[in-house]
């Protein structure tokens, strides 16, 4: 998926929502427990009530590693299910992977052939041989760590390095590396204040944000420092959605919750 088709969804959806698909079995409705396969029939029931709402959905590949080879059979059934029926909906998966060389080209074959996603999650720790593989598949994007909303982050990610935060220096770093158009970041709702810095330095890049809803991150905020011109958001909500009822009306309550933030999106993309 190019990025112009990722822009023309946002505009036609009047949404720039992704939701991300964590599945624990301990938190999903019981009667779902009984089954075949009770990841894919959650995430299925959450799919059919929300595309319409989203342009994104983003699974956290850890929540199917957890369970073996049945979750990563879930996870295939998932991206699948997403690729058939909802083919402009923008896929992400979540594994923060971060290699060198060879391996990494072997992770990028994973998630961009062998799943078919349109974009995975990298760390930059490594340095450019551990993305640029990642870089090189064509139309496809490399969502890479800047500034997580986790309380760790300020252990390194905003620590001066030569008079400036590391996070800065990543960026900018990053925006030498070869195929660097197919770059977006990650940078965390709770940390909205920074927006406008890291505008500066990647103005027109793809931000995926966590951390609204359930981390307390306020979509007014990030949308005010961080949009760009061709908006340039993809505002990530995982457990305030999917899990907003354990009862069988899950996927309407999960619905409800998606169309709240959907609407609160169409009024800053009409005031823009």
């Amino acid at each position: 998926m190019t990025t112009q088709q990722l822009t023309d969804q946002i505009q036609n959806k009047k949404s720039f929502l992704c939701i991300g698909l964590d599945v624990d079995l301990n938190k999903i409705p019981e009667h779902l427990l009984k089954e075949e396969d009770p990841i894919f029939a959650f995430n299925k029931a959450i799919i059919d009530a929300t595309h319409h709402l989203c342009v994104a959905y983003k699974p956290n590949t850890a929540f199917y590693e957890a369970y073996g080879l049945k979750g990563w059979k879930a996870l295939e059934k998932t991206i699948n299910y997403l690729n058939q029926k909802h083919p402009e909906i923008f896929t992400i998966a979540d594994a923060k992977r971060g290699d060198i060389g060879n391996t990494s080209t072997m992770y990028a074959k994973a998630f961009f052939e062998d799943l078919a996603f349109d974009s995975v999650t990298v760390a930059p720790y490594m340095g450019k041989d551990s993305v640029e593989p990642f870089l090189a598949f064509s139309d496809k994007h490399t969502i890479m760590l800047a500034l997580t909303s986790n309380q760790g982050a300020f252990d390194f990610q905003t620590k001066k390095v030569a008079d400036k935060e590391l996070y800065k220096q990543v960026l900018e770093t990053s925006k030498t590396w070869q195929h660097a158009e197919n770059l977006m970041y990650v940078v965390g709702a709770t940390k909205a204040e920074y927006f406008a810095e890291i505008r500066k330095i990647i103005p027109n890049s793809f931000l995926l944000v966590p951390g609204v809803g359930a981390q307390g991150g306020n979509l007014q905020d990030v949308c005010k420092y961080g949009m760009s011109e061709n908006v340039g958001l993809l505002i990530n909500s995982s457990r305030g959605i999917i899990y907003a009822s354990k009862e069988k009306d899950f996927a309407q309550a999960a619905a409800l919750k998606a169309k709240d933030l959907q609407e609160q999106m169409e009024v800053i993309l009409n005031q823009k």
